[in-house]
């Protein structure tokens, strides 16, 4: 793990996934190494009356009802398709299931404007091909071929990204449950084992780009993964995956719940004037995520690790804001301005402490890049 960049959601979590199966005595469909009840207290954390000898940490922060609609979908034969906006969490809710019920969240097909009918069926190994022919030796299974012969999860990353073609022939997969190769004569069949399906996530400001067919929507089922609102589970994300990188840059830092709520706080803000304006000119281009909020304070945590004195400190912070949100000049310039001078600023002055050095960081890092 310690050579891993990021390691996936079942290596991280394995000492508790194991155990997590050695006291499971619930019902398990197909060859789900965890009962439905135990992959829902696994992601979403252990309660009191659980009657556990330990605690489980929560890793997903949102409704119990999402998540128990995606294990009943998956305990089904049809699809999941987790659809939101950017930032809520869908891609990471997609590893965590895919962890607790195969422990493999790996076998992943991202959808671009180049992904092919092969990234999601098979391709061929050139050189095998022209010194041996076709066969199944030969062949490349892709990542949901792979997850169709071993009866595990699958999973497609940002379908609506992709094209047409590819996702017509992710139709077949669903419906049919196998993939045919007319390349071979024999053994040119691989049928789906129990326990295969296929988790995809969309993002819900893609629409249009290239829209889920009503055949493709029949074979899904949809949990939309709302926008969270409450300050409250927000902050407990944000802190959750500060943690996650502390740990593994391995940087010892504390951030001060001050300025954490600084940057709820601020986010809120945005957001409302982003709801209240009347032309896009006057929205930041940011979606103003819950994820673009741990981008903000991963920044400020590793420049105050790196460049600063290893204390987190307001204007460290609010530069990392305006640099991270500024993406267009001179509109999103203006429109951050607009929000220290008409918001901040005040603030400052009624409540001075970490809002007064906000203030001046933020003020500080729009004259740099004006």
């Amino acid at each position: 793990m310690s050579e891993m960049l990021r390691a996936p959601a079942e290596v991280t979590f394995a000492e508790e996934l194991a155990w997590l199966e050695s006291v499971d005595t619930g019902p398990k469909p197909f060859s789900w190494r965890l009962s439905p009840r135990m992959v829902r207290l696994f992601v979403l954390g252990s309660e009191r009356a659980d009657g556990l000898d330990r605690e489980v940490a929560q890793k997903w922060f949102g409704d119990r009802s999402f998540v128990e609609r995606a294990i009943v979908t998956l305990a089904s034969d049809r699809g999941l398709l987790l659809i939101g906006d950017p930032g809520t969490g869908k891609s990471w809710l997609a590893e965590l299931l895919a962890a607790a019920i195969c422990g493999n969240s790996t076998l992943v097909v991202q959808g671009t404007a180049g992904t092919t009918e092969d990234h999601i069926k098979y391709s061929w190994n050139v050189s095998m091909v022209i010194a041996r022919g076709q066969s199944r030796e030969s062949m490349i299974p892709s990542p949901i071929m792979t997850a169709m012969e071993q009866g595990v999860i699958g999973r497609f990353e940002e379908l609506t990204r992709s094209t047409s073609d590819v996702q017509d022939a992710l139709i077949s997969i669903l419906s049919e449950k196998y993939v045919a190769i007319p390349e071979l004569d024999a053994d040119n069949i691989v049928f789906a084992r129990p326990g295969f399906s296929i988790i995809a996530t969309a993002n819900s400001r893609d629409r249009g780009v290239n829209d889920l067919s009503s055949a493709l929507k029949r074979r899904f089922n949809f949990v939309r993964i709302p926008v969270v609102t409450n300050k409250r589970s927000e902050a407990e994300i944000v802190r959750f995956r500060t943690e996650e990188l502390l740990r593994r840059h391995r940087i010892e830092l504390d951030v001060p719940p001050t300025l954490l709520d600084i940057l709820l706080q601020s986010f809120a803000d945005l957001r409302a004037a982003a709801a209240s304006a009347t032309s896009d000119d006057e929205k930041l281009e940011s979606a103003l995520s819950t994820a673009e909020q741990i981008g903000v304070l991963e920044d400020a945590i590793l420049h105050s690790q790196f460049f600063g004195d290893r204390t987190l400190r307001a204007e460290t912070l609010a530069g990392s804001l305006v640099g991270s949100l500024a993406r267009r000049s001179p509109e999103d310039l203006a429109i951050l301005n607009k929000y220290l001078h008409g918001v901040v600023e005040p603030r400052a002055k009624a409540d001075g402490g970490p809002w007064e050095g906000f203030l001046d960081g933020g003020r500080q890092a729009i004259a740099t890049l004006s």
